[in-house]
């Protein structure tokens, strides 16, 4: 199942459009959930008056559920309010699905900002994919970006990388992001450049290789880019689809969960940005 997260926003209504259009790739079930918060307000049920949040965020589930029958009319779709925080809710929620889409920015609701707490605080916890959907009309390119490197935590966004990519029938672009350490003060790198380059394809190769037995019908290009992770994922992302990345977060707390690298491009990629728990 494939749930997303509503509160009314634009860039709600993207990731109900970007929902739809994964759960009919995917052939799942759509839920579309609103979190009815009384916490910011204070606002208390009373048995004798409408209860405005309830009517609210039933006006905003049936627009929600309207929007996907227009563009996926075969979805098929439900609809839940909860009660509970956004995140409290989503992270909750999270454990049914097989993935979780939310706006990058809310009405306060389910993403104040383009990584705000909520946001960053599902996208730490939940152990399915999250994808974080920005609003705005963008063209599509054929393409879905990953981001890899020679460590064995990057093996859950390949595998979600390639099953998106041959969903949508697109080619994979595999970015390897890579630096040199050589100390500011150093004349000369005290090794060779491009034998540590070949090493570090080598390591990023077989991880590839061994993804792309499963998915061999999709194309895959290979980007070796010496630059820092973000700034070559961002840059990739110009003309991607999406753009999937690891969290790579080590701890137990939160938004802690999520590495530098996973909140850098919540913050500034071009496109949706799917965070795959590591």
């Amino acid at each position: 199942m494939i749930i997303v997260g509503v509160d009314g926003s634009v860039t709600a209504r993207a990731a109900v459009e970007w929902a739809a259009h994964d759960a009919f790739r995917m052939r799942l079930p759509l839920r579309i959930v609103h979190a009815v918060d009384r916490t910011p307000y204070q606002i208390s049920k009373y048995p004798d008056r409408p209860d405005a949040l309830l009517i609210e965020g039933a006006r905003t589930l049936r627009e929600a559920e309207a929007l996907v029958h227009e563009r996926r009319p075969t979805v098929e779709v439900t609809t839940r309010q909860v009660e509970g925080t956004p995140a409290a809710v989503l992270q909750e929620q999270a454990k049914e699905a097989t993935e979780l889409v939310i706006g990058s920015r809310g009405l306060g609701g389910f993403a104040g900002a383009l990584l705000g707490s909520v946001s960053a605080h599902v996208a730490g916890h939940a152990r399915c994919p999250v994808v974080v959907v920005p609003g705005g009309h963008r063209p599509v390119y054929g393409e879905v970006v990953v981001g890899v490197d020679d460590s064995p935590q990057c093996e859950p966004a390949l595998a979600y990388a390639f099953e998106q990519a041959a969903l949508r029938g697109a080619t994979l672009r595999a970015v390897h992001a890579w630096q040199l350490l050589v100390p500011a003060f150093a004349m000369d790198a005290p090794y060779d450049v491009d034998e540590l380059r070949a090493a570090q394809h080598k390591v990023v190769g077989g991880r590839l290789e061994a993804a792309h037995a499963r998915y061999p019908q999709v194309t895959v290009v290979e980007s070796d880019v010496s630059a820092t992770p973000v700034d070559a994922l961002v840059e990739a992302s110009g003309r991607a689809d999406l753009l999937v990345v690891g969290s790579h977060g080590r701890g137990a707390l939160g938004s802690m969960l999520l590495g530098s690298v996973s909140r850098g491009l919540l913050h500034h990629a071009h496109c949706p940005v799917a965070v795959v728990r590591t």
